[in-house]
């Protein structure tokens, strides 16, 4: 009598994008509602607003069943949008998604473009149209299929924010606010991810973090003329050379102290396996110039290597003068921004903290040397799944995909992630999403792929209507 229907599902859900979510996504792409770090006059040009105002005269245009809608504005802060669905049994959901965008970017193919929403080919093009607009209306579109076959469903809220791009500065005080209302979860469920084809659901189960922050080396005053103090007068770039020797093997790139690393179990190897028997040619293309040779050949090691393992990247550099205007003069100082990505399931601030002391300590030659961390968030290492939700989530991609859910996991970092698993340590995640290749998420051709979004919102609603039952099973225990 409770069992969900899937044909019934189906055909509901894709009428649903059809008729009623792509046309609104498509208004969506039609406003520049920048990430405030991209537009400094957000608040005074108010595309933000509008980008929530579209989402919510969509969500009244539906018949959905106990609903609300409220708009939060903190003084200086970007608005956030909180949707209630109550539920009809125990259990508790919370959807996370966000409606700032990227820049435009440059390169739009010819009758496309950042604002400008073309269906071509299964295709929605437009930016924030896969990051990560269609979220909210997925995730809505999840709980209606379910109430149009009267099926019981626990308590969703959808926390829609319009600061994500700009590293979600706002949502901690969002979260303190708001925190009697959005209560504590039993699934948080995250669409702002993707996969490695179209194929399948994929999962993701980890996240590394970023430790990331400048390394200044200062030797002198004033700059010297190099045929008076070279080979005297320390140079800063050596030393600062040298500092980053502490961190990292410079003939291979490996990271050398033991607590910038994890032991990766043989469950997490063999999915790696997997995924690389499956992806594996994919994983070849790096853009390197003739005759240069990677770190890593294995494809194995390699995909290990990009989303489990830590690494170091110089990413910008000061006191270096540009090659025409350089002179025969030893420089001051060197200051290079450094960035490190750290394994899932490690404490970023314990690494910025470690980091800044191996740096710090015992400076070459006597130089004045800081290492200041100002960019510090963790990773996010997945809970398993309780067997009732990971069983019908399992069901239902057979069903849509034909194919089983994979794991997945990546080696960028989402602040938010690990801010929501931080509040909410007792919560289950699913955090997938219609991303894949050639989304083009933050460049330009930006586009949704439009089956895999219907597909996503049908496996969310079995994914949803499984909580009551991770409820049930969970009391008797």
């Amino acid at each position: 009598m409770n069992s969900l229907d899937f044909s019934r599902l189906s055909d509901f859900i894709d009428k649903k994008w059809d008729e009623s979510a792509l046309p609104s996504l498509c208004e969506f792409i039609e406003i520049p509602a920048l990430s405030p770090s991209f537009d400094s006059d957000w608040e005074e040009n108010g595309y933000l607003d509008a980008a929530i105002e579209t989402f919510i005269s969509w969500v009244k245009s539906l018949s959905l069943k106990k609903s609300t809608i409220s708009v939060h504005r903190l003084k200086n802060r970007s608005p956030l949008l909180l949707v209630t669905i109550e539920g009809s049994e125990d259990g508790e959901v919370l959807f996370y998604s966000h409606l700032d965008k990227q820049p435009e970017a440059t390169g739009w193919s010819e009758g496309k473009g950042p604002w400008k929403p073309v269906i071509e080919d299964n295709w929605l093009y437009g930016r924030g149209s896969v990051d990560d607009g269609y979220g909210g209306y997925a995730g809505i579109l999840s709980v209606l299929g379910l109430q149009e076959q009267g099926l019981p469903h626990p308590t969703c809220r959808f926390l829609i924010e319009t600061g994500e791009e700009s590293g979600s500065p706002d949502l901690e005080l969002y979260l303190n606010e708001l925190a009697p209302q959005l209560g504590t979860p039993d699934l948080v469920i995250v669409l702002d991810t993707g996969g490695m084809d179209y194929d399948r659901l994929w999962v993701t189960q980890s996240l590394r973090g970023i430790v990331a922050g400048t390394l200044s080396v200062q030797v002198s005053s004033v700059g010297v003329h190099s045929g008076h103090g070279s080979g005297v007068m320390p140079s800063s770039f050596r030393l600062a050379r040298q500092l980053l020797s502490r961190l990292e093997d410079e003939k291979t790139g490996e990271i050398l102290p033991e607590w910038l690393h994890i032991k990766i179990g043989d469950e997490v190897r063999e999915t790696c396996s997997q995924i690389v028997n499956m992806k594996g040619d994919e994983m070849k293309d790096f853009p390197l110039l003739k005759d240069v040779k990677k770190q890593v050949n294995d494809p194995l090691d390699i995909f290990i290597t990009m989303n489990l393992k830590p690494s170091l990247s110089v990413i910008g550099a000061d006191g270096i003068p540009p090659i025409e205007s350089a002179g025969n003069v030893l420089r001051t100082h060197t200051d290079l921004k450094i960035s490190i990505r750290t394994p899932p399931g490690i404490d970023a601030k314990s690494v910025a903290e470690k980091v800044q002391r191996l740096l710090e300590e015992n400076p070459p030659n006597g130089a004045h040397v800081t290492a200041k961390m100002t960019e510090v968030a963790d990773g996010f290492l997945s809970p398993k799944l309780p067997n009732a939700i990971s069983s019908a989530l399992e069901e239902a991609c057979n069903e849509f995909y034909g194919n089983s859910f994979m794991d997945l996991y990546i080696g960028g970092t989402i602040p938010v992630m690990a801010m929501l698993q931080e509040r909410y340590v007792d919560s289950k995640f699913i955090i997938t999403g219609a991303g894949g290749p050639g989304g083009n998420a933050h460049g330009p051709d930006e586009k949704l792929h439009i089956p895999t979004a219907k597909k996503v919102t049908k496996c969310m609603s079995s994914a949803v209507k499984s909580v009551g039952d991770y409820r049930r099973q969970k009391s008797k225990q």
